[in-house]
């Protein structure tokens, strides 16, 4: 394990924290299963991981808790014509280590952010052009309305920091030099969070920045957060009922109830905007299970009757324990483009999956891993192997590889599976954020589906309004193009449930699931 210690005024009293340290009215400690992937602002798009950035990084807009977009680093901006965005930044604002912001920063982390697997909050973007130090011109390709929702996650960094420190280039977790990168391991934004120690797989902490430009609106009262990854269940409800956390994120569903019933602890739950689907490569000619033999997942009927094989009503009954309902699309209700007549699942018919089998050429089935991680998602490895069970009735020959998800995304994106299971929440909320990041060109798509007329379908919606009819349309027709071909198969909606101690007067829970420092309000 490699430590990273900032010489601050609390850098020493940081360096004395254990699991075993008592959660305080100041200090605000929180776990989730799994660490973050990095610091790199440009790396790693990961929902864990993007939140903690947001503490620590800014973009010229902010998504809120309700999934609005509001000014940030830009106090304002205005569309020039179609294709042009002028963005004013505030005049007031410093990094954590004192450099004024300017739109070079923004213009370098323009450049910068196109490296990796971030690149898709400025896939629309052409050029970003400093007008004088504290304006910015974005031109996109062809007018994108929805412009302001993509540059969400679109973080700035200091340019005179970056090139001090030999920072250009982004690499993110699983590829040479992620581990020892400068900015994976360093933190310099302009958030309303400073970086004093990062240790990994251990914790990450922060204090408050006490040069942020919107301190005045800041009330959370805490001095000193720690976040911590506990990958166990049991040990994560331990800490917490001990009082060594103050939120917790999941709880996992068989201990709802006793969280629910013990003193000091209230649970918050609600709805996400993230889908959990299995995917499947059908790029490649050759089963990874049966080397010398075609790939079966290569034929849209072998996919279908995999899905049909899948019995989503137990699922979610069971192992979800009736927490999230499933979900025939790989986006939420939420999310621009969702299309509702086109969102149930079809029928689980195990009977229609041997028939499919049988058409295609596999009557007697075929061998098949299904990789998973096991601390990622909700009951992850549970639903994986309810999943291998439904498909072995059905004839396949299904086996189960789960793994850490750190493990996970190193192998998927090296091209190691065949068949897996994912979730995505879109960046920018809307359609063509999956459909460029899970069915197009972008780094997520381990299937390597491409659909031409899908992808004109896409390109066109991206230009228009969100309320216009044609878009409309084109979302319909994409959708059920999609249900034809089932690149994918969509699961369900994850649940969220958060157990919050009573050490915390206040915290909002966000549609984009994980949690961001500026949501908590501690108890003073």
């Amino acid at each position: 394990m490699r430590t990273l210690r900032l010489r601050t005024a609390l850098g020493a009293a940081a360096l004395g924290l254990t699991l075993a340290a008592p959660a305080s009215a100041t200090t605000f400690t929180w776990a989730t299963a799994n660490d973050i992937l990095g610091l790199d602002p440009h790396a790693n798009n990961h929902g864990v991981t993007n939140a903690m950035k947001s503490n620590i990084y800014q973009g010229l807009v902010q998504r809120e808790a309700d999934g609005s977009v509001s000014a940030s680093l830009a106090e304002r901006w205005e569309v020039v014509n179609p294709t042009t965005w002028r963005f004013h930044l505030r005049r007031n604002v410093r990094f954590h280590d004192g450099a004024p912001l300017t739109a070079a920063d923004v213009v370098m982390s323009a450049e910068r952010v196109r490296q990796n697997d971030m690149a898709y909050v400025l896939q629309s973007v052409a050029t970003v052009t400093a007008i004088d130090d504290h304006t910015v011109e974005m031109v996109t390709r062809a007018p994108n309305p929805i412009l302001l929702q993509d540059l969400t996650l679109f973080f700035v960094m200091s340019r005179p920091w970056v090139m001090a420190n030999n920072a250009m280039n982004v690499a993110r977790a699983g590829q040479p030099g992620a581990g020892t990168a400068f900015p994976q391991l360093n933190a310099n934004g302009t958030g309303p969070f400073r970086l004093v120690e990062r240790l990994a797989d251990e914790r990450t902490v922060l204090v408050p920045n006490p040069q942020y430009w919107d301190a005045a609106s800041m009330n959370h009262g805490i001095t000193r957060a720690v976040f911590r990854p506990v990958a166990s269940a049991p040990t994560r409800v331990a800490a917490l009922l001990s009082r060594e956390l103050d939120l917790m994120y999941h709880v996992p569903l068989q201990n709802v109830q006793q969280v629910q019933a013990a003193p000091g602890v209230r649970l918050i739950q609600g709805p996400t905007a993230r889908t959990i689907y299995f995917a499947m490569d059908v790029a490649r000619e050759q089963s990874l299970d049966a080397p010398g033999q075609p790939n079966p997942l290569r034929d849209p009927r072998v996919r279908q009757a995999m899905y049909q094989a899948i019995d989503m009503n137990t699922i979610t009954r069971v192992i979800l324990r009736g927490s999230t309902v499933a979900s025939g699309l790989p986006i939420a209700a939420a999310v621009g483009g969702h299309v509702p007549a086109l969102a149930e699942r079809l029928p689980f018919d195990a009977a229609a999956s041997r028939r499919l089998l049988t058409e295609a050429g596999f009557p007697n089935g075929f061998p098949v891993t299904l990789n998973c991680p096991n601390n990622r998602y909700v009951n992850d490895e549970a639903i994986c192997q309810a999943a291998v069970s439904m498909l072995q009735r059905a004839g396949i020959q299904a086996r189960l590889d789960a793994m850490p998800f750190g493990r996970f995304l190193q192998r998927g994106g090296a091209g190691e599976f065949q068949f897996y299971l994912l979730g995505w929440t879109p960046g920018n909320f809307d359609i063509t954020n999956p459909a460029r990041e899970l069915l197009g060109e972008g780094s997520f798509n381990w299937g390597r589906f491409r659909d031409p007329q899908m992808d004109a379908w896409v390109a066109e919606m991206g230009t228009l309004l969100p309320e216009n009819p044609r878009r409309t349309e084109l979302a319909r027709l994409y959708w059920t193009r999609f249900r034809e071909l089932l690149p994918m198969i969509p699961l369900h909606q994850e649940p969220q449930i958060f157990a919050v101690r009573d050490t915390v007067a206040d915290f909002t829970m966000r549609v984009q699931e994980d949690s961001e420092l500026r949501h908590v309000r501690m108890r003073r």
